[in-house]
């Protein structure tokens, strides 16, 4: 089975929806996903995953099952950094995340002050969950760190989501935190992360990630990805996002 994870294109946060640009970004990648032959397809009830999706569901005559459990991830923390209000759990400054080893562990990064006190782990369980109810719908059911290969199938499925969401389903499905895929990889607009199967003895699978935020369809077509999912190169930088 694949697994493709597409992150929504270039958002308007304001309006919940996608920009000019990002428009053109998920027509691009309708063309590229007009070529899965997908099982099926799933939305984030968000609008900018939804308006990301339609050109694709357009394009093959589909429609997509809205899951609640594909928004971004929501459990706010009190960041060390920030004591006027709460944040996403996912954006750290490096000097602070990266001093605690607890963050390193699949089995204890939850458990560090902010995370605990946000509740983090409970969303993480729900998402978890939820993607192992639909892999298990698909012949797939969860089995400690694998997953037992009931009905196995070349099936494609795709997924509209955000970026915050997306790491947490691969930290799930690969089995690692999920501090240093928020903080280590960049998925951007439009982009499609894709993993997969591996069934090395009949009926006991694993899931291997083959890509992660590919934009080759937009490259393909001249479209210059956005800086939205990356912040600035170089402090001096001042026309890139500082924070």
């Amino acid at each position: 089975m694949k697994l493709l994870i597409v992150r929504h294109a270039e958002p308007d946060y304001e309006r919940d929806s996608i920009t000019e640009k990002g428009r053109r970004e998920a027509g691009f990648l309708a063309q590229r996903l007009a070529g899965v032959q997908a099982a099926a397809y799933y939305t984030s009830p968000l609008g900018r995953a939804r308006d990301t999706a339609a050109p694709t569901l357009e394009a093959v005559g589909r429609t997509a099952q809205e899951c609640l459990w594909l928004r971004e991830f929501d459990a706010p923390i009190w960041r060390p950094d920030v004591p006027e209000h709460k944040m996403i759990p996912w954006d750290w400054l490096p000097q602070d995340w990266t001093a605690e080893e607890r963050f390193f562990d699949v089995e204890r990064w939850h458990q560090t002050p902010a995370m605990a006190q946000g509740g983090v782990k409970a969303q993480y369980d729900w998402v978890a969950g939820e993607l192992d109810a639909l892999l298990e719908r698909h012949g797939y059911r969860r089995e400690g760190r694998l997953y037992g290969a009931v009905a196995p199938s070349n099936d494609a499925v795709v997924l509209f989501c955000h970026f915050g969401v997306t790491c947490v389903l691969l930290s799930h499905l690969l089995n690692i935190s999920p501090m240093p895929l928020w903080h280590g990889t960049c998925a951007a607009p439009s982009s499609v992360t894709t993993v997969v199967t591996e069934e090395r003895r009949e009926g006991i699978a694993s899931f291997r990630m083959l890509e992660f935020g590919d934009i080759s369809h937009l490259y393909a077509n001249g479209e210059p990805p956005s800086f939205m999912a990356r912040f600035r190169e170089c402090a001096g930088n001042n026309w890139e996002r500082e924070d």
